[in-house]
């Protein structure tokens, strides 16, 4: 099972450059950054770093580790754009770029830059097509999509990724639509969630792909959940899946996430401290997952 650590954009770039430096240089495999604009609270004040921008940075300093968005809103871009960004970054990392999308969902964004926020049906229409435009470009000469929402003719994206073909991770939960999505188009698939809820929506996404005609181990399977080491979970955390508190009970919950065939486990920063706990805590995670 692979490992990777998703620093907190609300954090000054030197920090989360620290922990995908140290990713790199202690045996992690990926670094994943969140695509938003504000904190998705009351108070919209807090800074947050433009996702495109950290990913093409790290991309050029950080060596080795995977870097991946986590996930692209495609509200917030036209697919056209998003598809020549992704064959840059390729490109400034020498082919570890992960494309990770999503259909976009944080109201206050939307609102405050006057983006349009479509009702939930319209939303997974546009988000379908999107991946269509997407991997045309990414992945063919010239690429037409004649759809409701978006209409590119004989579109070109040169230079092609330097991987064949750069790897689409779909960000979703919904059962009715969007697994369905993933089914037909991705390589990876994400979710936040403990063991249980991954399993459940796991068996779904297989179910999807038996009606599509594909081989449900061609899509990567990853998910995230709070990490607690060494440290009381917090009780203000709502409905966020969170794992771990002491050492015994985290490991438990990395060997069910094995159990289940989890490909990939991403752990958020938040509860992992500042500074040098931080990192410590994050070779506690690493020495946990490889045993």
């Amino acid at each position: 099972m692979r490992i990777s650590i998703w620093p907190g954009a609300e954090h000054p770039f030197a920090e989360v450059l620290s922990m995908a430096r140290h990713a790199a240089d202690t045996g992690w495999d990926g670094v994943w950054f969140a695509d938003h604009f504000m904190p998705n609270d009351e108070d919209d004040t807090g800074p947050i770093l433009e996702c495109g921008s950290v990913v093409a940075a790290l991309g050029a300093v950080v060596p080795r580790v995977r870097i991946g968005t986590l996930v692209y809103g495609n509200t917030y871009r036209h697919p056209a754009v998003v598809a020549n960004m992704a064959a840059t970054v390729d490109h400034i990392s020498g082919g570890r770029f992960i494309l990770g999308v999503g259909a976009g969902w944080q109201v206050n964004e939307h609102r405050e830059y006057g983006i349009a926020l479509p009702p939930r049906t319209e939303l997974i229409d546009r988000f379908g097509e999107a991946v269509q435009v997407m991997l045309g470009l990414l992945r063919e000469p010239r690429t037409t999509v004649r759809g409701k929402y978006y209409d590119v003719a004989e579109a070109v994206c040169e230079p092609k990724p330097l991987q064949s073909p750069l790897p689409l991770m779909i960000g979703a939960k919904g059962e009715q639509r969007m697994l369905g999505i993933v089914a037909k188009y991705a390589d990876m698939w994400n979710a936040w969630g403990l063991p249980s809820v991954i399993k459940h929506k796991s068996d779904v996404l297989d179910r999807f792909c038996a009606e599509a005609g594909r081989d449900s181990k061609a899509i990567s399977r990853t998910a995230q959940a709070l990490v607690s080491v060494d440290a009381p979970i917090p009780d203000d955390l709502g409905a966020t899946p969170v794992i771990g508190g002491s050492r015994a009970k985290l490991a438990d919950a990395i060997a069910e996430y094995r159990e289940i065939g989890l490909d990939e486990l991403i752990v958020p920063d938040e509860l992992l401290g500042a500074g040098a706990a931080k990192l410590a805590a994050m070779d506690t995670i690493l020495e946990l997952v490889r045993g």
